[in-house]
């Protein structure tokens, strides 16, 4: 049983910073692409981050030079490290991991930039 598991989210000021963690079982993420969505009410998930198999990462345009995909095989867990937070920013967090025929998905962890 494939089960993803997010943590690191809260109440951050503006110019702040968190880092989201993303913990697996029953799935090497090493093996998959492990990507960080958002989603805020209303609004459709989007993609945040994605690494690769071999480390390569993607982001979206709106994060880049802010935010910071990596993964520990170690601990088959994968981060999102996120400086300079913007109220922009808000949304709930999630790790998605695809088999090719099943998506996986956390609970989401909050996270909102706010003074």
């Amino acid at each position: 049983q494939v089960q993803l598991v997010e943590s690191g989210g809260g109440l951050v000021q503006p110019g702040g910073s968190l880092r989201l963690s993303c913990v697996a079982s029953g799935i090497m993420l090493s093996s998959r692409i492990n990507t960080w969505f958002r989603q805020t009410p209303g609004n459709q998930r989007e993609p945040v981050a994605a690494i690769g198999v071999g480390g390569t990462t993607t982001y979206a345009d709106s994060v880049k030079g802010r935010f910071t995909i990596s993964r520990d095989n170690a601990k088959n867990t994968v981060y999102l490290a996120m400086n300079n937070l913007k109220p922009e920013d808000t949304a709930v967090y999630y790790c998605g991991v695809s088999t090719g025929t099943d998506n996986f998905w956390g609970q989401g962890t909050q996270v909102t930039v706010s003074s």
